[in-house]
């Protein structure tokens, strides 16, 4: 009762420690992405802190499985460390004997992942795409603010108005750059009006001045014009746009026997099983010598972590260009990796092999001696 409780007290204490170090870098990171997102157009300002928080949604899966995995790597090691893995070994704890506190503190951890992977992510990845397509659906007149200046969403126009009238579909004192095959044009009118014509953008000016410079030689024109009409790009066909995989759930993933929805499959749960996987591989992993005061035993687990979702990414990408069927593509890598990591806790554990007869409680006698 002890060896479970002081182990699973200790897991949990290094766990919450780890996720919020890794909440913390991993938001301010997506915090300077998002930001950048924002002021190139590709939504709208106001909008920010819910895109901030599906995308936070959708990278927690990861973070949890990292976080839980340096959580029992750090433990095990620091027991090992300081001799503490010899003593549970001589009292008759095998390295099979871990496995059961690492699961009792690890399944609410890879409760939520399965709950975040299946369910919350795709969710949060549609609620960020219909705010997209809500935003492409605004004309570029509507998606500036007043005062401020705003980038087209195809980056080739500046927009700064005045103020907003009839519905803000038409704008008052504008201001126009625009850049295109070496020439810039910088446009004023008194107001301006988006039109629709055969599936086209037509921005409609009234009033207003406007000076082409061919930034090549320099020369530039001034020309002055009561109405003019410029095309601003197509109208959004918001109807014609498939779903990606990412944004729909599990269940309609399951009923479409495409190549791209099994791969998103094969990531999905393949990221609840890595999760299982990080608890055995850490326990693996993390056996290490008292008498050497050596850390490759973090390096090792770092370099496995890394290699394991890479591949974890790849079969994604096999199973999407039909190299791979995606149950094949889980047993191989997934399945494997279980497997290594039994086979390394069961040899650590002492276990009889050709050459190898020190029995468990043996060898972990003449650790303690300092033989």
């Amino acid at each position: 009762m002890l060896f479970d409780s002081s182990v699973r007290r200790e897991l949990w204490r290094s766990f919450i420690g780890t996720l919020v170090v890794l909440l913390t870098v991993v938001l301010t990171m997506l915090l300077i992405r998002i930001l950048s997102q924002a002021t190139r157009g590709a939504f709208a300002p106001a909008d920010l802190s819910l895109v901030l928080s599906y995308t936070l949604i959708g990278q927690l899966p990861v973070m949890v499985a990292l976080a839980l995995f340096v959580a029992v790597v750090t433990v095990l090691s620091r027991l090992w460390r300081d001799s503490e893995m010899v003593v549970w070994q001589v009292s008759g704890a095998s390295q099979f004997a871990f496995i059961k506190p690492l699961l009792k503190m690890a399944w609410p951890a890879i409760v939520l992942v399965a709950l975040c992977t299946l369910v919350a992510r795709p969710w949060a990845q549609n609620q960020t795409e219909v705010l997209k397509q809500r935003y492409e659906q605004r004309s570029d007149m509507a998606r500036v603010a007043p005062g401020q200046f705003q980038t087209s969403a195809d980056g080739k126009r500046v927009f700064f108005i005045d103020s907003h009238s009839d519905g803000q579909q038409t704008a008052r004192n504008v201001f126009m750059v625009m850049t295109d095959k070496g020439q810039e044009s910088v446009v004023t009118a008194r107001e301006g009006l988006l039109q629709l014509d055969q599936g086209l953008r037509y921005l409609v000016l009234a009033q207003g001045e406007r000076t082409q410079t061919d930034l090549t030689t320099g020369e530039k024109t001034l020309s002055h014009f009561s109405t003019a009409r410029i095309a601003v790009g197509d109208a959004p066909d918001v109807a014609l746009k498939v779903p990606e995989p990412r944004s729909m759930s599990t269940l309609d993933l399951l009923a479409i026997p495409t190549r791209q929805a099994q791969a998103e499959l094969t990531w999905r749960i393949g990221l609840i099983w890595a999760t299982f996987n990080m608890v055995l591989a850490g326990l693996s992993l993390a056996a290490g010598n008292a008498r050497r005061n050596s850390n490759w035993n973090l390096v090792y687990a770092l370099l496995v972590f890394v290699v394991y979702f890479n591949l974890l990414s790849l079969s994604q990408s096999w199973v999407s260009k039909g190299k791979l069927e995606w149950i094949s593509g889980l047993l191989l890598i997934h399945g494997g990796l279980t497997l290594g990591a039994l086979f390394m806790i069961w040899w650590r554990d002492g276990a009889v092999l050709p050459g190898r007869h020190v029995s468990r409680r043996a060898w972990a006698a003449s650790q303690a001696e300092g033989v």
